[in-house]
């Protein structure tokens, strides 16, 4: 029998040599983490550093290609002025007119579409910082990153990581988001023929500003006594007033379910005849060959601004036109072009911008209401240039606001996804329309307008919709598909039997009404009468005439398009600003129109009718 005891010695080592080799191991593996989280915090520093090296790259990228850009403009203006005076002809610096860059479409955003768009890029060089809801827009917290908006982060309604339509994307071009391509003297971009053949037009791009004069002893008694007269700004191209439009003689073409196409843009300016368009000095027009001319466009003043010119709208008496812009409201006489009044809460927050995206007159001209990114709703005591109310209630960025017909009634719209109804006199939210039926797309709204009759309330917002509601009962009544991309303005037709939306898909469409309309037609549903094409980028402002002859729209072309609701023809193509037409708006009263752009100008323009259609 064997013993044992030594058996169970052996079995004792085993298992010390095991226990000492696990701990040798284990001292190892402690080791190996530690190393691990050294060199882990190492890579972690160095990313870091990498990246704060990147920011500082950039922004002196950025600085140098603004500084470089302004020197260049400066030096175009200059040459331009001395071949206005008899000088050789001013040639484009090759800096200015670069060949067009290739960059894959940027679907841009309004209020929410800037968590899936966001108007949140860094502000390119060369561009004011400013609303991003369309290009040279501010950038906002609310649905647009802005409708109306730009730099989106705190301020614009992009989609996931997509720039708002009127964000500025890229560094700055002669033409449109992210590229530079070759302009003609006006200041906008050659077309592709014009390339080509080399064409250039050797007219000044522009002349100096003229002052304007102070506004007459009866026009301060109008209202608006002036709080700066005669202020810096404004250049008067022209002061003259219009008649009242005369009743068209044009045959009545039938429209219903017609996609008409006008692309207007696409036409070489060289190769127009003169009677088919009109030019000045940095703007000019060109009429559809395909339509008797009907139009004539000039040019009354240019608003100059120190930031993105969010919004324009004019008095109901016509005699005033509001603009917002970042910070500050103001107030301008039409009949001068002189700036009557700025208003800006000295209250607010001054670390960060605040772009004003809304403003709107009460029908009788006593107060202004403004929406900005700060969620908040100002009313205005013009006279007195104090704050009434403040509004609170929204949750993100106001991006569009209307008065009943009554004046009674403030209507707003947010990317937070309602439609709210407020009481002037009290200051007090009266009702909320919420949009709760969200698809795939957030449902930020973008644009609110009441009906002419006041009953109605409709809104567009991100998700491609337009919904009707009822103001009395506060139902839903209608929600309005058709548009392929986010909706960014709505607008009644005066006659409340329409309804007209713009698109970040690029087109107009009118809606017919049917039961909903003012006239009570029995047909059961809204109906899309015609799809309009013609813009080349977002259609992202829309208003119609107040004999509804006509509407209006803007895009992010930096075009602006007058349209025939009868024919669903576009009349003409005006092209005056350097970057997104953001906003349009019509006088109620005269044959005048205003646009806002991101080339921080706003401006206002004539229209008349001929006596003889050419």
């Amino acid at each position: 029998m064997v013993p044992s005891a030594p058996l169970s010695s052996r079995v004792t080592e085993l298992l010390e040599g095991l226990r000492a080799e696990y701990d040798a191991l284990n001292q190892e593996a402690s080791n190996m983490r530690l190393f691990k989280d050294e060199y882990e915090q190492r890579i972690n520093s160095q990313i870091s550093e990498i990246q704060a090296v990147q920011q500082n790259l950039y922004e002196l990228e950025r600085a140098h290609h603004k500084i470089r850009q302004q020197y260049e403009e400066e030096i175009m203006r200059l040459r331009r002025e001395l071949e206005a005076r008899g000088g050789p002809v001013a040639t484009p610096s090759p800096f200015l007119q670069q060949p067009p860059q290739q960059q894959p479409h940027q679907v841009p955003l309004p209020p929410q579409h800037q968590q899936q768009v966001a108007m949140s890029q860094p502000h390119s060089a060369g561009m004011p910082h400013g609303p991003g809801m369309y290009s040279g827009m501010p950038p906002t917290s609310g649905p647009h990153g802005g409708p109306n908006g730009s730099g989106m982060p705190h301020g614009q309604p992009p989609m996931a990581g997509e720039p708002h339509p009127g964000a500025y994307m890229g560094p700055p071009g002669q033409y449109g988001p992210g590229g530079a391509v070759p302009v003609n003297p006006h200041g906008q971009p050659m077309t592709p023929q014009q390339q080509a053949a080399g064409i250039k037009d050797r007219k000044p791009v522009m002349t100096p500003s003229q002052g304007l004069p102070p506004p007459s002893h009866q026009q301060q008694q109008g209202g608006l006594p002036p709080m700066s007269q005669g202020l810096p700004g404004s250049s008067q191209m022209g002061n003259r007033q219009t008649p009242t439009q005369p009743p068209r003689s044009v045959a009545m073409v039938p429209a219903r379910g017609v996609v008409t196409d006008n692309q207007l843009a696409d036409m070489d300016l060289e190769m127009v005849p003169a009677n088919m368009k009109r030019e000045g000095a940095d703007w000019f027009v060109i009429y559809n060959p395909k339509v008797p001319r009907l139009l004539n466009i000039e040019n009354l003043f240019t608003l100059e601004h120190n930031s993105v010119v969010c919004c324009v709208k004019f008095s109901n008496d016509g005699k005033y036109l509001a603009t917002g812009c970042n910070r500050v409201t103001q107030i301008w006489n039409v009949a001068t072009g002189a700036n009557e009044c700025m208003l800006a809460d000295k209250t607010a927050t001054k670390d960060i911008d605040l772009y004003i995206r809304a403003v709107c007159f009460s029908p009788d001209g006593k107060y202004l209401v403004t929406g900005a990114e700060d969620k908040q709703i100002r009313v205005w005591d013009i006279q007195k240039r104090t704050i009434q109310h403040v509004l609170t209630g929204h949750d993100q960025d106001i991006y569009s606001l209307d008065f009943s017909p009554d004046g009674s009634t403030i209507l707003s719209g947010s990317g937070d996804r309602t439609v709210r109804l407020w009481n002037l006199e009290s200051g007090k939210e009266v009702c909320k329309f919420t949009i709760d039926d969200m698809g795939p797309r957030d449902a930020g709204v973008t644009s609110v307008a009441f009906s002419p009759n006041g009953k109605l309330v409709a809104a567009s917002s991100l998700d491609k919709m337009i919904r009707l509601w009822e103001v009395s009962s506060g139902n839903l009544l209608e929600r309005i598909d058709g548009h392929k991309d986010s909706v960014y303005a709505v607008a009644f037709s005066p006659d409340g039997q329409s309804l007209l939306s713009g698109s970040l898909d690029k087109t107009l469409r009118i809606w017919d009404l049917g039961r909903f309309g003012s006239s009570g037609r029995s047909s059961d549903r809204v109906t899309a009468r015609s799809t309009l094409v013609g813009h080349k980028d977002f259609v992202l402002s829309v208003a119609y005439s107040p004999d509804g002859n006509w509407f209006v729209s803007g895009s992010k072309d930096r075009g602006v398009q007058f349209w025939d609701p009868r024919t669903s023809q576009t009349q003409c193509m005006l092209q005056g600003h350097k970057n997104s037409v953001i906003s349009v708006a019509l006088s109620p009263t005269q044959m005048y129109f205003a646009t806002g752009s991101g080339d921080c100008r706003a401006r206002i323009w004539s229209y008349e009718t001929l006596p003889t259609p050419m």
